[in-house]
């Protein structure tokens, strides 16, 4: 088995592992670092879903890095636009020659002795390995391989197609069929209108309603910024607007639930008017932002609707039958193709098995730490983003800290960095604080918070942003092991620049 060592091994080439790179050239430029992507290509998510229509739900002004301008014209953009700039953003700044393609780690192994990871994985000819100074995984938080995908009686039995969003084949053909989308949330909205273009008629089949919030996809404020002002300082402007609304709506709806979801209802009664049946389809069981909301871009979905192309239907399922689906309420729906938009299947750090000087890591048994590592892991951090905001907002703020560590621990001669809980009083709650069917489902996988800073895992950017780029890295921090100079020089190889 090939062995290599670089200072850094960045598992996952999405948005998070090239806003990786890019951090660790500019911030750590004497360090050297690997991407393994288990994938044949980078991008991540806008890379795998191919379903149509398929779009973010974040505008690019936070959803884009800090550091690259965000500059088309819409700001609710499409998949393949949202891949273009991933990719771009790793030619220009050369991250992509750092990439491995086809490389799937399966383990990961620290030696406090040696201070290193040693990480394997299958490559395109069989298994390698790597030791790393620091592991940081950027490979997301859901099962590439599988979605969520329930069973209902009789599917067998039905002579039409079956398709999940998450495995789009590209020859479907759904022109002039009857298509009915089971599910309520981003992918589902997502669906209906760009399926109802061409199909003969959609039909949304929901168990209960989400919010559904509208939004113009071009932001008219941001275009004309752009053409007054140069491009990242017009960017950073609207990237400081988009978050502080967001930050003050998603208090609000915090701390006057019932008021705001009052409004969110009242806007959707003004795209559908006053005899559609808001109170069934659109007014959920929950409070705002206990799930994500749901952004359709210029009232898309609500046009379909009043169109006649697509419809929406509360309901549950009996079963299936050769024509389409039979509900509880004895209804029938009739179907040419079904598609299965019933969410993620959520993986903590891609199910690699961790051990830590020869004992195996559970991690839900562990604290997460600012967000970004685990109590007493040591060397080792993860990219997660926000519940209530877009992705790439935390994950910017975890690769700055991660470069933090890295150069306070070369400053002070030493090797290792290790959270750890030194709070008897500190009490756990779960990971996420959300009631989305595909969180709920998960978390006893993953690691818990903790009652107190620094454990707790705060869904707010700018609290994130004042601890992570001005706070303490010696808070619940232990630095430990001194570095070996002889040590510290051998075995370092680098990628060609």
């Amino acid at each position: 088995m090939s062995m290599e060592h670089f200072d850094v091994v960045v598992v996952g080439a999405g948005i998070s592992g090239i806003g990786a790179g890019y951090h660790l050239q500019t911030q750590c430029p004497d360090r050297s670092y690997v991407i393994l992507e288990g994938r044949a290509a980078l991008g991540g998510t806008w890379d795998l879903f191919r379903y149509p229509g398929i779009r973010s739900d974040s505008d690019m002004f936070t959803l884009g890095y800090a550091f690259k301008p965000w500059t088309e014209a819409k700001a609710i953009a499409d998949g393949p636009s949202i891949l273009k700039y991933v990719s771009d953003t790793a030619r220009d700044y050369g991250i992509d020659r750092h990439i491995r393609f086809g490389h799937h780690v399966k383990r990961a192994a620290w030696s406090t002795a040696e201070a290193r990871w040693t990480v394997e994985a299958e490559g395109p000819d069989g298994p390698v390995a790597f030791t790393c100074n620091f592991l940081f995984m950027c490979s997301g938080y859901y099962n590439y391989a599988r979605g969520h995908a329930p069973e209902w009686p009789g599917m067998e039995d039905f002579g039409g197609r079956i398709v999940h969003p998450q495995f789009w084949p590209a020859d479907l053909d759904y022109a002039a069929k009857t298509v009915v989308v089971i599910g309520s949330g981003a992918t589902a909205v997502t669906l209906v209108p760009a399926m109802a273009e061409s199909a003969a008629h959609v039909t949304m089949l929901q168990r209960s309603p989400t919010y559904v919030v509208s939004r113009p996809a071009e932001d008219a404020t941001a275009n004309w910024l752009r053409s007054k002002l140069p491009a990242k300082l017009a960017y950073s402007l609207v990237r400081w607007r988009n978050v502080l609304f967001q930050m003050f709506f998603f208090n609000l709806a915090r701390k006057r639930p019932e008021k705001t979801k009052e409004r969110l209802i009242e806007m959707v009664r003004g795209e559908l008017g006053a005899d559609y049946d808001v109170a069934t389809h659109f007014t959920p069981r929950y409070n705002p932002w206990d799930q994500r909301l749901c952004l359709v871009p210029d009232a898309d979905l609500f046009a379909v609707i009043k169109s006649g192309k697509a419809s929406v239907v509360t309901d549950t399922i009996a079963h299936f039958t050769r024509d389409g689906i039979t509900l509880q309420s004895g209804a029938e729906l009739p179907a040419d193709l079904v598609v299965t938009a019933t969410g993620l299947e959520l993986q903590l750090l891609s199910d690699v098995a961790f051990s830590v000087d020869g004992a195996p890591v559970d991690l839900s048994k562990t604290f997460n730490y600012k967000g970004m590592m685990f109590s007493d892991v040591p060397n080792m951090a993860t990219s997660f983003g926000y519940t209530n905001a877009s992705w790439t907002l935390k994950a910017d703020l975890t690769c700055a800290y991660v470069c933090r560590l890295l150069n306070t621990m070369k400053k002070r001669g030493l090797r290792q960095a290790t959270p750890r809980v030194g709070d008897a009083a500190l009490t756990p709650a779960p990971f996420l604080d959300f009631s989305s069917g595909y969180v709920t489902r998960a978390m006893e996988k993953f690691p818990k918070q903790g009652s107190k800073t620094p454990w707790r895992v705060h869904q707010n950017y700018a609290r994130d942003l004042l601890a992570l780029r001005y706070g303490s890295v010696d808070d619940g921090m232990e630095f430990s092991n001194p570095a070996i100079p002889e040590a510290a020089q051998a075995t370092q190889h680098t990628i060609d620049a």
